[in-house]
């Protein structure tokens, strides 16, 4: 079985291309932290392993258009191993994960405020995020009654 689950954060905006055919592509690198051990614990520095992912079709759309730098997301796929020749002659091999399913993980207020300025300026419609109620029995900004999908 060929199976994989990783929960990180993007390293890079997620970059989207469309093949010939017109399918959507989008490729980026996720951050894994790896568990501390006793001979890495002694220096201190925490470890991670930067693994490319590749996801297709409306899900490279999703992604191209929700996810940038720092989004924490969980990702489940599958590993490939592909090889190509380079121009120089030689043969070359890339290990990544294809991407069949994302979970946005965070709240909300997170991935708005992981969002750089460039990104929300441009989106027609967004501008700063409404600060957030706190406190006691608050679960976040007042819903309009337009916002309710059903």
């Amino acid at each position: 079985m060929n199976k994989v689950i990783l929960a990180g954060r993007l390293a890079r905006d997620p970059e989207v291309r469309y093949t010939q055919s017109g399918k959507a592509v989008a490729t980026f690198s996720l951050a894994v932290s790896r568990r501390m051990s006793r001979n890495n614990a002694a220096d201190g520095q925490p470890t991670a392993d930067f693994i490319p992912i590749v996801v297709w079709d409306k899900l490279a759309e999703i992604c191209g258009n929700n996810l940038v730098k720092g989004s924490q997301i969980l990702v489940e796929g599958r590993m490939q191993v592909r090889s190509y020749d380079a121009q120089d002659g030689s043969k070359r091999y890339v290990t990544e994960v294809v991407g069949s399913d994302i979970e946005f993980m965070g709240s909300k207020v997170q991935r708005e405020n992981s969002a750089d300025s460039a990104f929300a300026a441009s989106q027609p419609g967004l501008g700063a995020s409404q600060p957030v109620p706190q406190g006691p029995g608050s679960f976040g900004a007042p819903v309009a009654e337009d916002d309710i999908p059903f």
